[in-house]
């Protein structure tokens, strides 16, 4: 029996399509129900004999945060896939979303060490590794970020992954993956599937950053392909390519057939449309749509090598031009564009 925390956000709902049509038995977490009918949609897209694929999954309602839930949860499962976080960029609940990351992730380890699983996999993210001052491309032997200075969701990833890295020092065999942004088909409402969407309404405009990128399917078939190894203690990053936003919109641009971009954002622009956002959102009580780090990170050049993995697995990433491709097509079929 395998595990899947998260089950209904973007690698989770996608990682439950590779383990169901591998024939493993999967268990699945998940808080709403209006959010596991949306995997439903991701299974249309993607799976053969989708009804009968999707009623494979065993559906367990519940909280990670529940430790009674938890332990029921992990009866009889020998692998786990923790994908579980709160995604957002917002400091609007800073507080909760770092106790939810990180207690949630320390329940997740607590629970596998006590109940002897075989290995767990955890879904970390770029954000919890130190960015190099002088540009230079970030590895996974970088140094460790501190806390101080960074934006809630950064704080929360880092201190998740000392959770994991806590269980295996006392034993857990387990391994970390370190996706750098993840395109792929899931929910446009929130934070993880957004960004294409939100491109596509605005195509001729651009701004100046370069980040690493990486498909979806690639990040769930690497977890699978390392929880399938004798490979522990051990973390990866999972970069396809370092893109532009210029080119990413480029991309979005060619596969909806609208204007490519040729109006780059100054940054003044940037700095003034997060904070009178954040003033609109102090006034409605909302949560701002154009973050601060969010709009900050649009004009950075930050570096990622994913090259680790494909040393010691048979593994290769799939352009970001296809994968891109293939996104817009499973939007544009959704109609969520």
């Amino acid at each position: 029996m395998i595990l899947v925390t998260g089950s209904t956000g973007l690698v989770g709902s996608n990682l439950l399509i590779d383990l169901i049509q591998k024939g493993f038995t999967v268990r699945a977490l998940y808080r709403k129900e209006e959010q596991k009918e949306r995997v439903r949609d991701v299974f249309d897209l993607h799976a053969d004999k989708t009804l009968k694929q999707f009623e494979a999954i065993r559906w367990v309602k519940g909280d990670i945060l529940d430790i009674g839930f938890l332990a029921e949860a992990m009866a009889g499962v020998t692998d786990v896939y923790h994908t579980a976080a709160i995604l957002t960029f917002s400091t609007r609940h800073a507080e909760e979303l770092i106790i939810n990351n990180q207690q949630g992730t320390a329940n997740i380890v607590n629970a596998a060490l006590q109940n002897n699983i075989r290995k767990l996999c955890h879904v970390s993210s770029v954000t919890s590794i130190a960015r190099n001052i002088q540009k230079e491309v970030i590895t996974e032997e970088s140094p460790w970020k501190s806390v101080r200075n960074q934006v809630p969701y950064a704080v929360s990833k880092i201190e998740s992954e000392r959770e994991v890295w806590r269980g295996i020092a006392e034993g857990l065999n387990a391994v970390i993956v370190n996706p750098g942004v993840i395109l792929g088909y899931g929910d446009p409402r929130r934070d993880s599937g957004r960004l294409i969407p939100s491109l596509s309404r605005m195509t001729r405009l651009y701004t100046s950053g370069i980040t690493g990128m990486v498909g979806v399917r690639d990040v769930t078939r690497a977890m699978i392909m390392l929880m399938e190894s004798n490979i522990s203690g051990e973390r990866f990053i999972l970069n396809a390519e370092n893109v532009s936003y210029r080119r990413l919109t480029e991309m979005v641009a060619l596969a909806l057939g609208r204007p490519r971009p040729s109006i780059r954002i100054p940054v003044a622009v940037l700095e003034a449309a997060w904070r009178l956002d954040h003033i609109r959102s102090l006034l409605t009580g909302n949560d701002p749509f154009i973050k601060k780090a969010v709009a900050r990170s649009a004009r950075e050049r930050t570096y990622y090598s994913g090259e680790k993995i494909t040393r010691v697995l048979p593994f290769q990433y799939t352009p970001i031009e296809e994968v891109v491709m293939e996104v817009c097509r499973q939007i544009r079929t959704a109609k969520d564009l």
